[in-house]
């Protein structure tokens, strides 16, 4: 009877040690849910970047960054300038959807471009999905998802975010220094580190006005006067990016963090010698446009442009061991739209029933692994100018053709982005077909669109 009892206490045992080793086992498999960064510039140029042949900036942690992860040089976008190219990221919706037309202003001027006042919270919102599904969510830096003449707007909290600190908020609201967006952002990492966190970084530069810094203007002594000042502000903003990539490292967070660096659109106008002066053709005391001197490359158009050069921006994407290091891809095309779904679906988070996204994940493609997109993306600009490369008004690009119109001037031209990535030479003659097939497209998007923004996004100044 001992000797039966020792045996079932030996098999008990053993049984027992396999059953751990299999809890364990189990365990480690499972992935933990990645922190997620999306850093925003402002105005970046394509070619504002040294590995992207910038021909006098500097960007030593962002090009580190691309070596050791992913390059996409055909991301776009979903409007030439600030307030709505932000929106498709807060919705994962085109902005003509939310009747963001241009950048949030004065409420007259809402008024006069049949806009709301501010963005509608209510509609649903990428960090308040990240919240329910368990991450702890943060904005630093820019806003501009309504304006500091709108003297009610809503806060970031009411969108979902755990904390903020934002410029281009809401009168009513404190604003932040420009200069503390990387060391808020550290701070909130370093306080949620045992936590999935998701950081909206959306940096100032290298929006007008600049504010160059005399250790970063030495540098680049050997420039021109306004490649100076430009080449210090890239210069200032690619080394923070460093001390944010070197803090996760140090708390052990860099191989569960998913970072991305992007742009809101093409670079700025450059201003002539009238604008040579302090705070002329800016928006705030500082230097102004003479000093936008950012490059797309030789893509057509800039900001305010629906050409590539005005909405096609920097897209790297790293993330250690998920993301592949040095991968260019450059012809694969991505959309910012795409980037609420995306996280959500890294994040294990749901999308609600009745929304529906204009974009789709491409965490396959952030993968490194072959994406084929199938959903239509669509660009409206109601302040077309007849200038050189600014006249477009609509677009819509289907697969690698990417057709853009003005109905008012009776004017289109077609490209295929495959072929022709600067968009340099116009098919439309030759393809007749596909663009009358394209022109039917968005003619049916566009009635699709809501005539009026929402009474509920109306400041009281407004319904006065």
């Amino acid at each position: 009877m001992m000797i039966k009892k020792e045996l079932a206490i030996l098999l008990f045992c053993v049984l027992l040690t396999a059953c751990k080793g299999k809890v364990t086992e189990n365990i480690t498999k499972v992935t933990p849910k990645p922190n997620i960064i999306f850093i925003y510039a402002d105005d970046w140029g394509y070619e504002d970047l040294g590995v992207h042949g910038s021909t006098f900036c500097t960007t030593p942690n962002l090009d580190k960054m691309a070596s050791e992860g992913m390059d996409f040089q055909n991301f776009s976008v979903n409007n030439p300038v600030c307030s709505p190219s932000r929106v498709a990221v807060m919705t994962g919706q085109f902005p003509a959807r939310h009747s963001v037309h241009g950048h949030f202003a004065t409420v007259e001027s809402h008024i006069k471009r049949n806009m709301p006042d501010w963005l509608n919270p209510k509609e649903v919102m990428l960090p308040r999905l990240l919240k329910e599904a368990g991450y702890k969510t943060a904005h630093y830096g820019k806003w501009h998802l309504s304006n500091t003449d709108v003297p009610d707007a809503p806060p970031p909290t009411a969108y979902g975010y755990d904390e903020f600190d934002a410029f281009n908020l809401s009168s009513w609201l404190p604003q932040m220094s420009t200069d503390s967006t990387i060391t808020r952002t550290i701070n909130f990492i370093e306080k949620n580190k045992r936590n999935p966190f998701f950081i909206n970084v959306w940096l100032h530069e290298p929006h007008t006005p600049h504010y160059p810094k005399e250790k970063f203007l030495k540098q680049f002594s050997h420039l021109n006067e306004q490649q100076k000042v430009y080449a210090s502000i890239i210069a200032e903003a690619d080394y923070n990016i460093g001390l944010l990539f070197a803090k996760l490292k140090a708390l052990g967070l860099d191989e569960n963090t998913l970072v991305i660096f992007s742009s809101d659109n093409g670079p700025e106008i450059t201003g002539d010698d009238q604008h040579k002066t302090l705070n002329d053709n800016s928006t705030g005391p500082g230097y102004g446009t003479y000093y936008s001197v950012g490059e797309a490359k030789d893509l057509k158009g800039r900001k305010r442009s629906l050409f590539a050069g005005g909405i096609r921006v920097p897209f790297i994407v790293r993330w250690p061991g998920v993301t592949p290091n040095g991968k260019v891809d450059k012809s694969t095309p991505l959309a910012a739209v795409d980037l609420l779904p995306t996280f959500i679906e890294l994040a294990g988070g749901k999308l609600p029933n009745d929304y529906v996204s204009d974009g789709e994940s491409i965490s396959t493609a952030i993968k490194g692994k072959p994406f084929t997109r199938k959903s239509t993306i669509y660009w409206q600009w109601n302040f077309a100018s007849k200038n050189t490369d600014f006249w477009p008004s609509l677009a819509i690009q289907e697969g690698d053709w990417k057709l853009l119109i003005n109905k008012k001037d009776n004017r289109e031209e077609l490209y295929n982005t495959k072929t022709d990535w600067a968009e340099q030479t116009n098919q439309a003659i030759e393809n007749p077909a596909k663009v009358k097939a394209m022109l039917a497209k968005l003619d049916a998007w566009e009635l699709t669109l809501p005539k009026n923004p929402p009474a509920s996004c109306f400041s009281a100044e407004r319904k006065k």
